[in-house]
C-alpha cells in the first residue's frame, strides 16, 4: 500500500467473485444490416474484424463511426488526430484540409490552409486510404484486408 492510502491500488478478484460474463455482441455484420449499400456494409464489417486482429485503423477504406467510405467523411473534424499527425500540419499547428473528387478516377489532395503543404507520413496514409476508398466505392478492387492470424 502507498503511504497515506487505506485501500490497495489493485484488487485481485477470485474466480468466484468474478462478474457474470456478458453475452457476446451480435456479429459485426449485424451492425450494418440497415445500410442499403451491401458492398459498403460487407467491407465495413470485414475491416472491423481485421482491425480487431491488427489492421491499422489508419489504413481502413471505410469509417465505422460515420458508416461510410473513408473519403466521404475524412474532412470531418473528428478525423484530425494531432498526436499522430493525421490531417494535421505540425509546422503550422492546424488541421489540414482535404479535397476529394469522387468522379472516376478520383483525386485526393491534402493541404494546409496556412502553408499549403501537407507532406507527412501520416497524411500520406490518409491520402492512400481515401484513394483505396474511392476505388472500392466505384467497384474497383476490394481493399486488401490483412489475413486474420490463427488464434
Amino acid at each position: 500500500m502507498v503511504q497515506g492510502r487505506s485501500r490497495p491500488l489493485l484488487r485481485v478478484v477470485a474466480p468466484a467473485d468474478s462478474p457474470e460474463p456478458r453475452p457476446a455482441p451480435s456479429g459485426p455484420r449485424d451492425r450494418y444490416a440497415d445500410l442499403a449499400d451491401r458492398r459498403l456494409a460487407a467491407i465495413l464489417a470485414a475491416e472491423d474484424t481485421a482491425e480487431e486482429h491488427g489492421l491499422s485503423p489508419h489504413t481502413r477504406s471505410t469509417c465505422y463511426v460515420h458508416r461510410c467510405w473513408a473519403h466521404q467523411c475524412v474532412g470531418d473534424p473528428l478525423h484530425v488526430l494531432v498526436v499522430t499527425g493525421h490531417r494535421w500540419c505540425r509546422r503550422c499547428e492546424c488541421p489540414v484540409d482535404v479535397a476529394v473528387d469522387e468522379t472516376p478516377p478520383g483525386a485526393v489532395h491534402l493541404f494546409c490552409p496556412r502553408c499549403g503543404q501537407a507532406g507527412s507520413a501520416a497524411n500520406r496514409e490518409v491520402r492512400q486510404a481515401c484513394r483505396t476508398s474511392l476505388a472500392a466505392m466505384h467497384g474497383g478492387d476490394t481493399p486488401t484486408l490483412y489475413r486474420i492470424p490463427d488464434a
